[in-house]
C-alpha cells in the first residue's frame, strides 16, 4: 500500500536537503588546496570525525535492511555488529600507530613506501571501484522505498540526493564532508530513536509486550546455529568473526575511513574516534534491530494481515504510514541524511584516492592547485556515474541490499586489506611477493565468491589467510630485499 506524504513532509524533507547543501558549502568559505582539501585544517573536533567515521559505514541499508530483517527474520545479524570488538583493538594497537607516525596523506600511500607504487595504484583502483558500487547502491536503496511508499519517480529521488552530495562534495573538500556527516549522523539518531518511541506507545503493553512477544515467535536468537566446525558454513561465530574482520579492513585500508584518521597527529584523538565510533554503531544498530521487532508486534496486533513484500520497505511503509503528518517527513529526511553521508563521503574519497594515489604517483611534480581542480573534476564524474549506475539498480531486482553490501565488502576490501595486514605485521614480505599474493588472492576471491556456496561472512577470512600466506611465501621463494629491513615501516617499529 503506498502511503499518504503530505505537502508539508515534502517541505521538510527538500528543505532538510537544502539546509544541508548550504551548510556544506558555507563550511568552506574560503578557497581551500591541496592537502587542505584533501585532509583537512586541523580544527576539525575528533567528535564530529567520530560521528563522521559512524555515518560512514550506517548507510540507509542500516536504516531499512537491518529493520526489514529483524521484523521478518530474527537478531542473527547483530551478532556481525559485535565483530566490533575485533576491529577496534586491531585498529586501534596495530595500525593507527604506524599511520600516525609515518604520516600519511592517504591510505594507499602505505602500499607504496612499504611495497611499491604500482601496489598503491592498484589498491587505489580497487577501492574507486568498490566504493562507486556502494555509492550507487546506497543511492538506489532509498529512492527505491521512498518512491513506494509515496509515489515519486526513483529517478527524480535519485538525481535530486546524488546531485546535492555531488555539489557540496566537490566545492567544500573533506571539512564540508564532516561536517555534514556530522548532522546526518545526528539526524538519523534521532529519527531513529523517535521512531521507536512512536512505536512503544502504539503496542499494547510496551516494551516488555516486544520482548514478550519476540521470545515467544522466536524473533531474537532462537533456532540459530551458535558453532559449525565448518567455518564455511552460516553460524553466529562466522558471523562475528567474519564482520569483525571486514569491519577491520575498513578501519585499517579503506581510503574513506583511514581519510578521518589522517585529518589529526594526535594518536590519542584517533583511538578516541575509533572507541566512540564502535559504541555508536553498536548502540545504533541495536536500536534498529529492535525497530524491526517492534513493527512485527504493531502490525501483529493490528486486526489485518502483516505487510509483505521487500524487507527493506517495511520500515519506510511504517513512517508513511502511520507516523503523524511532519513527523515522516523528518524520518524520511533521516533516510536521505544516511544516504548522502555516505555519498559524500565516497565522492570525496575516491577523488582524493585518483588524485594523490593515481595522478600524483605519476605526475609526482603536480601542484596543488591543479590536484585540487582535478579532485572537483573526479568527484563531478564519478558522481554523475554513480547517478547513473543507481538509476540502472533502480530497474533491477536487487533482493537484500544489506547481504549483497556486504558480500562486496567481504570480496574488495579483503583483498587490500589483507595486503595492508602483510605489510604491517611481518618484515619480511617485499614487494614482488605481495604484488604476486595480491593478485593470487583475488583470484581465490573470485572464486570462493561466484563458484563455491560459502558463507559471505568467510570472506574476509579467506582473503586475510590468502594474502598473508601467498605474500610471505612468495616473499620468500623471489628472494628480494624487503623495505621494512631497514625502515620503520610495521607495527613491530611504532609499538
Amino acid at each position: 500500500m503506498e502511503g499518504q506524504f503530505a505537502i508539508i513532509d515534502y517541505i521538510i524533507l527538500f528543505g532538510y536537503l537544502l539546509f544541508i547543501l548550504y551548510v556544506g558549502i558555507a563550511v568552506a568559505k574560503k578557497e581551500i588546496q591541496g592537502k587542505e582539501f584533501f585532509k583537512g585544517d586541523g580544527s576539525i573536533p575528533w567528535w564530529v570525525t567520530s560521528v563522521s567515521l559512524f555515518a560512514t559505514l550506517l548507510s540507509p541499508i542500516s536504516f531499512l535492511s537491518i529493520a526489514g530483517n529483524s521484523y521478518i527474520g530474527t537478531w542473527q545479524l547483530w551478532v556481525a555488529q559485535l565483530g566490533l570488538f575485533i576491529a577496534v583493538p586491531i585498529a586501534i594497537i596495530f595500525f593507527l600507530p604506524v599511520y600516525r607516525n609515518l604520516n600519511l596523506d592517504t591510505a594507499y600511500e602505505y602500499l607504496e613506501r612499504r611495497f611499491d607504487k604500482n601496489l598503491r595504484m592498484l589498491g587505489s583502483l580497487l577501492f574507486i571501484i568498490y566504493q562507486i558500487g556502494r555509492m550507487s547502491i546506497i543511492m538506489y536503496l532509498p529512492a527505491i522505498a521512498l518512491a513506494y511508499v509515496t509515489g515519486l519517480s526513483p529517478i527524480l529521488i535519485i538525481l535530486f540526493m546524488g546531485v546535492i552530495a555531488t555539489v557540496y562534495s566537490a566545492f567544500g573538500g573533506i571539512k564540508s564532508v564532516l561536517w555534514t556527516d556530522f548532522i546526518q549522523g545526528v539526524v538519523l539518531i534521532g529519527g531513529g530513536v523517535f521512531a521507536l518511541i512512536v512505536l512503544l506507545f502504539a503496542i499494547d503493553g510496551g516494551m516488555s509486550e516486544v520482548f514478550k512477544v519476540g521470545i515467544e515467535d522466536n524473533k531474537f536468537f532462537s533456532d540459530v546455529v551458535v558453532f559449525d566446525p565448518n567455518i564455511l558454513k552460516d553460524s553466529l561465530f562466522i558471523i562475528f568473526l567474519g564482520a569483525g574482520l571486514s569491519t577491520a579492513f575498513s578501519y585499517i585500508s579503506s581510503q574513506d575511513m583511514v581519510q578521518r584518521y589522517l585529518t589529526t597527529n594526535d594518536l590519542k584523538e584517533m583511538n578516541k574516534m575509533t572507541i566512540f565510533n564502535g559504541v555508536l554503531s553498536i548502540s545504533t544498530a541495536t536500536l534498529f534491530f529492535f525497530i524491526g521487532t517492534a513493527l512485527y508486534v504493531f502490525y501483529t496486533q493490528q486486526a489485518g494481515p502483516l505487510p509483505t513484500g521487500k524487507s527493506d520497505l517495511i520500515f519506510a511503509n511504517f513512517i508513511v504510514n502511520e507516523l503523524p503528518v511532519g513527523i515522516s517527513g523528518l524520518l524520511i529526511a533521516g533516510l536521505f541524511a544516511a544516504g548522502q553521508s555516505t555519498l559524500s563521503t565516497g565522492l570525496n574519497s575516491v577523488a582524493t584516492s585518483w588524485t594523490l594515489d593515481i595522478q600524483k604517483v605519476l605526475k609526482p611534480d603536480l601542484s596543488d592547485e591543479k590536484g585540487t581542480r582535478i579532485a572537483r573534476i573526479v568527484s563531478v564524474v564519478v558522481g554523475i556515474f554513480s547517478i547513473a549506475f543507481a538509476i540502472v539498480l533502480a530497474h533491477s531486482d536487487v533482493s537484500s541490499a544489506y547481504a549483497w553490501f556486504n558480500g562486496l565488502m567481504g570480496l574488495v576490501l579483503g583483498i587490500i586489506g589483507g595486503t595492508f595486514t602483510l605489510g604491517v605485521l611481518t618484515k619480511k614480505a617485499n614487494t614482488k611477493g605481495a604484488l604476486i599474493g595480491f593478485f593470487a588472492t583475488a583470484i581465490v576471491a573470485i572464486y570462493v565468491s561466484y563458484f563455491t556456496d560459502t558463507t559471505l561472512w568467510a570472506y574476509s577470512l579467506i582473503n586475510l589467510v590468502t594474502s598473508i600466506v601467498f605474500g610471505y611465501v612468495f616473499s620468500l621463494i623471489f628472494s628480494g630485499k624487503s623495505k621494512a629491513e631497514d625502515q620503520p615501516l610495521t607495527y613491530y617499529d611504532h609499538k
